[in-house]
């Protein structure tokens, strides 16, 4: 990340224009908006004072209990929903829709392009609604989705849900880091995004444990197993959708559960270590081309790659490789 050695007339204005007085180490040229710069061995710093009669500590407890679990949750249930059909495959979805390798492969792969294509314009919708309006509705529609998979009949139904899946799921883990990033400083935040990350370990383990006791339902009202998992989960993920519509935090400054003193402080000590809030600050084109310009964001990208495809890989396709060593469909759930 680069900053600028002296002060001039064009940080000033932007410093002021962002609410970062005084910081003169800022370059106004690079993508973070208004971000003041500290090393890795540095607190968090704030030059916000509690109020009277508030613990700085209790109240980052109490933002730690309600924004944290209830996104974790959300990408527990996108992560679920989006590689069930692995599980879906060991209970005879590709033999039931006739699928060759190369199908059920690329019925996999087809996920991804509108999920990558339509993160960005997700974050953008989610700044101009509430982030509780936007994340809970994508989440009814892509349990909604969800649900569809298990009514398909043939190769084309599968490639039609699995993109619109795609689309629906696109703003789930940008929007909740984004979210994460509006409440706490950017020291605090690394191990709230570790927390938040953690849940797709416990969507592999939860999954497989839902979909051997769905499995069970194979035959029930004329639906095979593979069926019931996708209809299952995602009406759970619908379900859990309305009541996220409720509870889901939107940006400090409306957050109804906090006081008043209480908001103002959250938004005081972010404002030190951000600028201005997400609500104040506008994202234009050449913020957008400014991530292009720091070598971090592409080497982010390859960090990221290499840790996803393993990933990807497992949840995909082990239910399969465990099946093929002569398991139960039912015992192959299991590990």
């Amino acid at each position: 990340m680069r900053f600028a050695l002296e002060t001039d007339e064009k940080q000033v204005n932007h410093n002021d224009t962002n609410g970062l007085h005084g910081q003169s180490k800022y370059d106004p040229d690079i993508a973070h908006p208004a971000a003041g710069y500290t090393t890795g061995t540095d607190a968090p710093y704030s030059d916000a004072t509690p109020p009277e009669g508030i613990s700085e500590r209790r109240l980052m407890t109490k933002i730690d209990l309600r924004v944290i679990p209830v996104l974790s949750i959300l990408y527990l249930l996108a992560f679920l929903d989006r590689t069930n059909v692995a599980n879906a495959a060991v209970f005879g979805l590709s033999s039931d829709l006739n699928l060759t390798p190369i199908q059920y492969s690329t019925a996999l792969t087809i996920f991804f392009p509108p999920y990558i294509l339509f993160e960005i314009p997700s974050n953008l919708i989610l700044k101009r609604l509430k982030p509780h309006v936007w994340l809970s509705v994508c989440m009814f529609m892509f349990g909604l989705v969800t649900l569809c998979q298990g009514l398909v009949n043939n190769w084309g139904g599968l490639m039609t849900t699995r993109f619109l899946l795609g689309v629906f799921e696109a703003g789930m883990f940008p929007g909740s880091f984004y979210l994460i990033s509006m409440w706490y400083v950017r020291a605090e935040a690394q191990k709230r995004y570790t927390f938040f990350f953690a849940s797709t370990s416990l969507a592999g383990a939860f999954g497989g444990l839902l979909a051997s006791a769905i499995g069970k339902m194979d035959g029930l009202s004329g639906y095979r197993g593979w069926r019931w998992v996708f209809i299952l989960e995602g009406l759970l993920t619908c379900v859990v959708s309305f009541i996220f519509f409720f509870i889901i935090p939107d940006f400090p400054e409306e957050a109804k559960w906090l006081t008043k003193a209480e908001a103002a402080f959250v938004k005081a000590r972010l404002q030190d270590d951000q600028g201005k809030s997400a609500r104040e600050r506008k994202i234009t084109g050449k913020d957008v081309l400014n991530c292009f310009k720091d070598y971090k964001f592409f080497l982010g990208g390859f960090m990221y790659f290499g840790l996803i495809v393993p990933a990807y890989g497992y949840a995909y396709f082990s239910p399969t490789i465990i099946r093929s060593y002569g398991y139960s469909p039912i015992q192959t759930q299991g590990f």
